[in-house]
């Protein structure tokens, strides 16, 4: 009997939703290394030292205070995104200790939880050839997934730019990382930063239990905001940008298309690996994103615009089966602070199609350029001008205005996130500063995991 018809029969016989519960409960419980424990169970409260901010003539004071440190590793990256993600298991694979910690309960960051499912660009016109250029890590996480009969779309036909599943995008990250033996610490926020001088020592992290450390030899800022060397106090900027919020909608495939149309639905949205779902993405005003006020009136209006855009659909001919089944957990941030590099990536560098010797990845190509070959991202855009033992990730690395946009997609950051992963990894076997990385053995270790770089 399957759980499925288990359940069936005790849903009949009135026990269905407690047996039920339990069923889940135990399933999710199941280790050969967890013994049985009863549920509500009180436990001791552990004493610790408080330090609360006091008002002092009209300002909040945050007293000095001794932090536990958790952890000690020789690479910590700071956020699970797909730049984060790639960091990590980079990292790993070259044989040093990696930590990953996330703010979030998953990987995938906007990719999974901003439902932005669409992986581009993953190819670029090479030699007059249509070159794969997103390879190593990410091209092995994508393979991963399409291996899943609605994991991913176009891949297995090796084709480009594929759609992904969120939920399988999850889970086969938590497996490549956990297989690379990076340890995860998911729930917590970095706050801060501890420095030794000129360089970060480590982080200091914010979550249900408190401020925490975690000392590391090596950080990887791959939070996509830049998190990190802004506490540390590096040179960057801060841009406005779109922010927005995808959905998806539910029973796409039961619409009657054609009437939807001419009541003025030109689509419901862009096809992914589920044939009955459909994303759509809202681009969202450009503005500060660093602004929680403004992020959280944002999302408010978002899920209103988004549920009367429906309701609309709903109540057209040939919609009134469509229905909204998910907003995103994220909100779409695009573009926040930009870090000032050892090295500036210009739009015009960029597309002069020449290679350069601190390549460490080579962009794909989409749209009007398409045709084009690929972008090479040179190491030092990921360096801190003045500031050591850090390495940036994603879409905040040292670009120009025209190349933000490139820079700050699924693609191009599995790329420079791998990047960065071995470039931190190999500041730990040679004992070097980031900004000291012999560049040629650093594209050696990339080659060996896999990477393109021409």
């Amino acid at each position: 009997m399957t759980r499925r018809e288990l359940l069936k029969l005790l849903t009949a016989a009135g026990l269905g939703a407690p047996f039920a519960t339990r069923l889940v409960a135990d399933e999710a419980d199941k280790s050969p290394n967890r013994s049985a424990r009863p549920e509500n169970v009180v436990v001791p409260v552990s004493t610790r030292d408080r330090y609360p901010a006091r008002l002092v003539d009209g300002k909040v004071i945050q007293p000095e205070r001794p932090l536990t440190v958790i952890h000690e590793t020789d690479v910590l990256v700071v956020g699970g995104g797909p730049a984060g993600f790639a960091a990590a298991v980079a990292a790993a694979r070259v044989g040093v200790r990696t930590t990953l910690v996330e703010r979030y309960g998953y990987l995938g960051g906007l990719w999974t939880g901003g439902l932005v499912l669409l992986v581009y660009p993953t190819h670029a016109n090479e030699n007059s050839i249509l070159t794969k250029v997103v390879r190593g890590v990410g091209d092995e996480l994508l393979g991963r997934i399409a291996r899943y009969s609605e994991g991913a779309t176009n891949y297995a036909a090796g084709k480009p730019d594929p759609t992904t599943d969120p939920e399988i995008t999850k889970f086969v990250m938590d497996q490549m990382v956990q297989e690379a033996g990076v340890k995860m610490f998911f729930h917590c926020w970095v706050a801060d930063v501890v420095m030794d001088g000129k360089a970060v020592g480590g982080v200091v992290l914010e979550s249900k239990a408190g401020r925490q450390a975690i000392l590391a030899r090596v950080v990887v800022d791959a939070s996509g905001d830049g998190d990190v060397f802004a506490a540390a106090g590096a040179e960057h900027e801060q841009r406005l940008h779109a922010v927005g919020l995808v959905h998806r909608l539910g029973n796409a495939d039961r619409a009657d298309l054609a009437k939807l149309q001419a009541s003025g639905f030109k689509n419901l949205g862009a096809a992914e690996p589920l044939s009955s779902v459909r994303w759509v993405n809202l681009r969202g005003p450009s503005t500060d994103g660093l602004d929680i006020a403004e992020l959280s009136r944002l999302e408010v209006e978002h899920r209103r615009s988004i549920w009367q855009r429906v309701e609309k659909i709903r109540q057209a001919p040939g919609g009134d089966k469509v229905f909204l089944l998910q907003t995103a957990p994220q909100i779409g941030v695009r573009i926040t602070r930009l870090l000032a590099g050892t090295r500036k990536m210009t739009a015009r560098e960029a597309r002069s199609g020449r290679k350069f010797p601190d390549t460490v990845a080579i962009g794909g190509t989409y749209g009007a350029g398409a045709k084009n070959p690929g972008f090479h991202i040179p190491y030092g855009a990921m360096v801190p001008k003045s500031l050591d033992n850090l390495i940036a990730a994603g879409r905040c690395l040292d670009v120009d205005t025209p190349m933000v946009e490139d820079m700050r997609l699924i693609a191009t950051c599995l790329l420079t996130g791998h990047a960065a992963g071995v470039a931190a990894a190999l500041c730990v076997l040679e004992k070097c500063r980031p900004r000291d990385v012999d560049v040629a053995q650093l594209r050696g270790l990339l080659v060996k995991q896999g990477a393109y770089l021409g």
